[in-house]
């Protein structure tokens, strides 16, 4: 059984692989501060008896803190050496067509790689996380760059922070018929952030496509991507797993390699 754990800024998404068939998902609370031990009692409490079956680790990171804190605690418990995503040693199995390579984050390369095994490429990624991204993936499954803007929760707590009389507000799923014009602050707090976001993404999707090609498809995934998705008529699909299963296809790779 292969795990596959997908560190973000907010969540670490843990999943659990039979071959290409997922058979346990699980999402933790990004904790720099969590002890190496904290962690391991973790894994091992919320994947039960299937932690027996574990004999491949694959993880993308882009915190580098957590990074080998979570490579140690797997080896403990699991016995076997996680595979990294960045590492020289890793194959990907794509080209990054950027200025500096290096600098592109795991996860988006690693939703390429599950784009090229699962999708019909080219293709447009929009993630919703931290970070709200839409990255262009080439027919032959390159990396060819992407766009990068604050993600909603970033967003919501910016304001918070940067205007002291405006409450927290809840992200939440809002209806097409949101008004546009606020008649409260928190109701107009809601269409900023909700027609603010869906404005953004139809504006980007739609600059993308002008330069790139009007038929490209866009797949969404995220914690956030079922949230926006039903409101950007240009959003074409939705994929949840898309990273976990980009993670899946480059562990396999490299294990025949």
């Amino acid at each position: 059984m292969l795990l596959a754990l997908d560190i973000g800024n907010t969540n670490i998404v843990a999943a659990l692989y039979d071959g290409d068939r997922q058979t346990g998902l699980w999402r933790f609370a990004s904790d720099t501060g969590l002890s190496e031990t904290a962690f391991q009692a973790l894994l091992a409490d919320s994947l039960g008896d299937a932690a027996k079956t574990v004999d491949g680790v694959i993880i993308a990171s882009v915190v580098p803190g957590l990074t080998p804190l979570v490579q140690s605690a797997t080896q403990c418990l699991f016995s076997c050496t996680a595979m990294v995503v960045g590492s020289a040693d890793l194959d990907l199995g794509i080209q990054v067509n950027i200025d500096q390579p290096e600098q592109a984050g795991a996860d988006r390369l690693v939703n390429a790689v599950g784009a090229k095994a699962s999708h019909s490429l080219p293709a447009i990624i929009l993630d919703f996380g931290t970070a709200t991204t839409l990255d262009l993936i080439a027919a032959d499954g390159a990396y060819e760059g992407g766009i990068i803007a604050p993600g909603v929760n970033l967003s919501v707590e910016a304001l918070e922070r940067a205007a002291a009389q405006l409450p927290r507000l809840e992200v939440r799923p809002w209806a097409d018929d949101l008004p546009i014009l606020g008649k409260n602050t928190v109701s107009a707090m809601e269409s900023g952030v909700f027609w603010g976001y869906v404005s953004m993404i139809d504006g980007l999707l739609t600059r993308l496509r002008g330069q790139y090609g009007k038929s490209l498809p866009a797949i969404a995934t995220g914690g956030l991507a079922s949230l926006f998705a039903v409101h950007v008529p240009g959003i074409t699909m939705v994929d949840p797993d898309l990273t976990v299963k980009g993670l899946v296809e480059i562990h396999a790779r490299n294990r025949r390699n």
